[in-house]
Formats: structure tokens, sequence, C-alpha cells
């Protein structure tokens, strides 16, 4: 389990992270979810033991992961541009990390070369974006890691190769209980394959939930009204986001869906619907709702 309690983080007069609590439970999958500058980076990086904490702390299975050996060496880190030696190959890196990591699977290492399809013994520096990031996931699941913090993962990786890393992941996490964070933007790709997802903005956590009741918690409903509510109804519901396209009103709204429609029966509308949000619909909602320009949330 990852415990992160009041987490505090800065650079010079820059606060990245401001207080940071959440928890991620063992054999999840866990989304980190923000606007640019949020902190994803940062706290993955506090998490992989890279950076000391200016306050607060972290606990991985009740253990600090700064200057730890032995918490670091059941994690592993893909960043978002992956490091490898000058001029190293895959098989290179493989023996690098095969003396550093206790856990090490060769096997596991040759099959995964297998599955992905990548020259061993090609110079990592003449890959591809995508097919570093290939070969930086090969590396990782090859350490058999309890836990893998992963930054932008998805970014350059084609639909294929996407859907091989889910199954991946999938396995590791039913199978061996590996726990999984994931910060990323592609809010898509996180809404197939995490379990939890916390919203980070402006160094601060808006919001954690589980993924399905995040879902359950807020609406989106279309409707036409023979007149339009007024502000004071309007204040029985816990409104998100409101708008108007002639006759069509579109609103989102926290709370049960039964109840919301129950209260919009009130006004005798001609029309009303439930729709189904999407993860990037609620992200987009919440941090509208934070006052955040939401045509810069997505990069």
């Amino acid at each position: 389990m990852i415990e992160i309690q009041q987490l505090v983080k800065r650079f010079g007069s820059k606060v990245a992270l401001d207080g940071v609590t959440m928890q991620v439970e063992s054999g999840s999958v866990f989304g980190l979810v923000g606007s640019n500058g949020a902190g994803k980076s940062t706290l993955l990086r506090t998490l992989a033991g890279v950076f000391r904490p200016d306050g607060g702390n972290i606990l991985m299975d009740g253990k600090t992961p700064y200057e730890n050996s032995e918490v670091k060496g059941r994690t592993f880190f893909v960043s978002d541009y992956p490091y490898f030696l000058p001029k190293a190959t895959l098989q290179e890196m493989s023996l690098l990390y095969r003396s550093t990591y206790p856990h090490w699977d060769n096997s596991r290492y040759e099959s995964l070369c297998r599955t992905f399809g990548l020259d061993a013994k090609g110079r990592l520096q003449n890959f591809s974006k995508g097919m570093q990031r290939q070969a930086a996931l090969i590396l990782a699941l090859s350490t058999q890691p309890d836990y893998l913090l992963l930054d932008e993962i998805f970014d350059g990786l084609d639909p294929v190769v996407r859907q091989l890393l889910k199954k991946l992941l999938a396995e590791e996490v039913s199978q061996r209980g590996m726990t999984v964070v994931i910060a990323s933007h592609n809010l898509r790709e996180l809404e197939d394959v995490c379990d939890h997802v916390g919203f980070l903005h402006r160094g601060g956590v808006l919001m954690e939930q589980e993924l399905d009741s995040l879902r359950l918690g807020i609406h989106r409903i279309q409707a036409v009204f023979p007149a339009l509510p007024t502000p004071e109804q309007m204040q029985a519901l816990d409104l998100v986001h409101w708008e108007t396209k002639g006759s069509l009103v579109t609103m989102v709204a926290r709370g049960e869906e039964e109840a919301i429609l129950e209260t919009l029966g009130q006004w005798n509308p001609l029309f009303c619907e439930s729709l189904p949000l999407t993860l990037e619909e609620v992200f987009i909602s919440e941090m509208e709702a934070a006052g955040y320009d939401i045509d810069n949330i997505l990069s």
C-alpha cells in the first residue's frame, strides 16, 4: 500500500506539491490526472525516491522510499523520457538491471523481447520514441516490481502496443498483485485500465475516488422545459455546469441520478434524459468548477 501524507515538495520558491494526501491500495491501478504543471511527474519521482520530500511523508508498505535501497529494489519508475546509458543496447541495459534489481527475471525479459519484437542488440538511442518506451517497459516488467510508476506511458505507442500494455498490466496486477500508478493526459486510455483516479490541481488533490463511484456521482442531463427554471429553483441541484442551446438545456450535476431526475421532473420537462460521462468529461467538469481555464487543461 502507498500512503501519501501531507506531502510537500518545493523547487526554490515554487511549490510543486502542496499538502498532497492520498492512498493507493495494493494490487490496484491508480490514475493520476491533472492540469499541466499540477505536480504529477513530481509526485511520481518522489514516490520513486528520486526526490526527498520537503514536508509530509510517503510510506510504501510502511517504509519511506528516499535513500531506501530495499524499497527502490521493489519499485520501477518509467519517466516521460526514459533514460538509457549512452550508446547502450537493450541487452546491455538488461545486464545492468539484472545486477541492480534483486527480483530480475531473465526468462520474463526474453519472453517480453519476443512479444514486443524489439532488436535487443540495436542501440536504444536510434529507437523511435515509442520503441524506447517499449524497451523501458520490457526492463521494468522484467524486474518484477511490486510498484510500477509510469509517466505518460501511452504517449508514442501505437494502438496495438497500447492494448498489449493494458493486457500486460492487468496480468501483473491479477497474478502478482503489482501496484501501478499511471500519470497521463490520455484519459481515454486510463478509463480502460484504472481502478481509482486522483485529480491533481496546482500541487494539491482536487479529488480522489474509485472510478466507478466517480461516474455514478456525477451526471450529464439534457432536457427541454416549457419554461426555464429560475436561478432560485436551480439551487436545488448541485450543478457543475449549465448551458442552453435554443430550447435544449445541458447540465452536469453531482448526486444520485434518480434524485436529479426527480428534481427536474418538478418543472415538467418536455424531454429529459441522463447521458454517461467519459473520464475526460468528468475531469473537465471538475477543473472548470475549480476555476481552471479548460482550454489549457489538455495538451
